[in-house]
């Protein structure tokens, strides 16, 4: 039975409508074992969390934040704030003491929940130093903190109470007020509250939804944080078919979650999926004989895998490959065919081939908090897959490129602005109604959306010539001896690039080169490394053009996170932080 889904908590109805016996809508790892809610219980608690805070004598409008890794209770304080009309603020459990309290302050935050006693001791303190301190309720139980099972108890003591008063918030939500404000991540600057209506959530939710071939059957795998527009619009999605959700323990357990609930698809960034695909490079590397032969064979055709090659025996050639190496792929994350949604940066074309090719079927997409997030995507139910482009843009929704090649996008995803920020809101919408992206692209055949840089992130060298770094970083890093970089250049004669070294890799060419050394930092500072790096810088150089060439480049041993700062939380990177850092080395380079 169709329901109407315009509010966030039409979600709950459809559940109830349609999958009223699921056992398992929501579930989450602990230590390897799995907790799971039926939709039952989901509707259940959501409703509990909504009588709660209205017996609190909070208000529709109210801003209440929450910080925590995902987990099934994320989405009923979501869903419970949204049927008491209030408004939920998600935010990063990685964030400083500064942005913690900028949001605190700019939100105007009511309520603050918090995932568990690791988060509570670290921004507690924090939380006092609020210009009106907000409550802080946990969502673990703390001897020392009233948390969820309080709001609980609350909610069924008033249920009587608050029962018809929910109806009526129900009844009265328009589409078109706000549900929710993000803070964006950035690479950049301050952090922006972006509001978001209900309709802006639902409508991009059912949007991508029928791109979605995955049902009600099975079961999806989540670990990007609920607190990025990304992986939560995904969040909603799979609520509106009745996709099973399995919250992964951590980032390090990925593999484990997905081999454990043998699951049929996930959302990730590029680099995830660059590390998944660097072990399964790695599985091949000590096998011999025979063996080696067949898994380099299937590795090479892999990498270079045709869409659209149909003829009889390439698709023979791939199911042999398939018995021999790519199904053991599948085995090590639980035996399933899968879907696999990319976003949050441009993802190198011969990791999307080879993940296809072992029917991990990986489509790329984009779009930014400020839309919603989704933009374009390609289309898994019509099998396009353009590799190099994010596909086509969401059904009912307007793109065109300006005359400086920025990307420009119109319609119901568009955000209802920047809280408390006029000024910037009318900055990033113009009269018209479209957003301005911030992003360079150009369309394929007339349809098909293809990101070329980030409009800030370009740099004039100082011939007058300009600089594309993202796409020179993308190519860069398809070296699998180069983990991550960034390339330099603004104001100067010419580009060069700090680049990590991938030191599994680098272990793996000293042994086969015989390069002797005592630890990691000798190892990278050995002639015979350096040229090697080198020479993978040169082989990018070949692609283009003279003034884009990177000149000079220096290997470092680090680690950029967004722990430390030098990541966004989507791992972006955060420029301004890491030429700031490295201030030294880019001036001996320049000197």
């Amino acid at each position: 039975m169709e329901v109407s889904i315009t509010r966030t908590f039409d979600l709950l109805k459809n559940l109830e409508v349609n999958h009223p016996d699921k056992t398992d809508i929501l579930s989450r790892s602990v230590g390897g074992n799995w907790t799971k809610f039926s939709t039952k219980e989901y509707i259940r608690h959501s409703h509990l969390v909504a009588y709660a805070f209205l017996s609190l004598g909070y208000q529709k409008g109210d801003k209440v934040i929450t910080i925590c890794n995902n987990r099934p209770e994320w989405n009923f304080v979501d869903m419970g704030l949204n049927l008491a009309g209030m408004v939920h603020i998600p935010v990063y459990p990685t964030l400083s003491e500064e942005e913690y309290i900028h949001i605190f302050n700019h939100s105007d935050a009511k309520v603050i929940i918090l995932g568990n006693k690791q988060l509570y001791k670290k921004i507690a303190p924090f939380v006092e130093k609020m210009e009106s301190p907000a409550k802080i309720y946990m969502m673990d139980d703390h001897e020392e903190v009233e948390s969820l099972s309080y709001l609980y108890k609350l909610g069924e003591e008033n249920e009587a109470k608050y029962q018809d008063i929910v109806e009526k918030i129900k009844e009265e939500t328009s589409p078109d007020e706000m549900a929710t404000m993000i803070y964006t991540s950035g690479t950049t600057g301050t952090p922006k509250g972006v509001m978001l209506s209900h309709r802006n959530l639902m409508f991009n939710a059912l949007a991508h939804a029928k791109k979605q071939p995955v049902t009600c059957h099975q079961k999806m795998v989540s670990f990007l944080p609920l607190c990025h527009i990304y992986e939560r619009s995904m969040n909603y999605e799979y609520q509106s078919i009745g996709i099973s959700i399995y919250y992964a323990e951590s980032i390090s357990t990925i593999q484990r979650d997905l081999a454990d609930c043998h699951a049929d698809g996930f959302c990730s960034v590029p680099r995830v999926l660059e590390m998944m695909y660097f072990k399964f490079e790695a599985a091949g590397k000590n096998l011999t004989g025979l063996k080696k032969k067949i898994y380099s064979k299937a590795w090479a055709f892999a990498n270079n895998f045709d869409f659209y090659n149909n003829s009889r025996f390439y698709l023979l050639k791939r199911d042999i490959y398939d018995k021999l190496v790519y199904n053991k792929w599948r085995e090590a994350l639980g035996g399933h065919e899968m879907i696999i949604v990319s976003g949050g940066s441009s993802i190198q074309g011969k990791i999307v081939r080879l993940f296809n090719a072992a029917k991990l079927r990986i489509f790329e997409g984009y779009g930014m908090t400020e839309t919603s997030p989704v933009i374009a995507v390609n289309n898994p139910v019509e099998g396009i897959n353009v590799i190099g482009t994010v596909g086509t843009p969401l059904e009912g929704t307007e793109l065109k490129i300006a005359e400086d090649g920025e990307i420009l996008t119109k319609g119901p995803h568009i955000m209802l602005g920047y809280y408390k920020d006029p000024a910037q809101t009318k900055e990033i919408i113009d009269e018209d109604g479209f957003l301005h992206t911030g992003d360079i692209g150009k369309l394929i055949d007339g349809k098909y959306l293809q990101i070329t840089d980030r409009k800030k992130e370009i740099f004039k060298l100082s011939l007058g010539k300009y600089v594309a770094p993202q796409a020179i970083e993308t190519k860069l890093k398809e070296s699998s001896y180069i983990e991550n970089c960034i390339v330099i250049g603004e104001n100067q004669k010419f580009a060069s690039a700090i680049i990590i070294p991938d030191m599994s890799r680098l272990h793996f060419w000293a042994a086969k080169h015989k390069v002797t050394y005592k630890d990691n930092e000798e190892l990278a500072k050995n002639p015979k490394i350096i040229a090697k790096i080198h020479k993978e810088v040169e082989i990018v150089n070949e692609t283009l053009a003279p003034h884009e060439k990177i000149k000079r480049e220096r290997v470092i041993l680090a680690e950029w996170t967004p722990n430390n700062g030098l990541l966004s939380p989507t791992l972006k990177l955060k420029r301004a932080k890491i030429h700031a850092k490295y201030s030294d080395i880019i001036k001996e380079i320049y000197k």
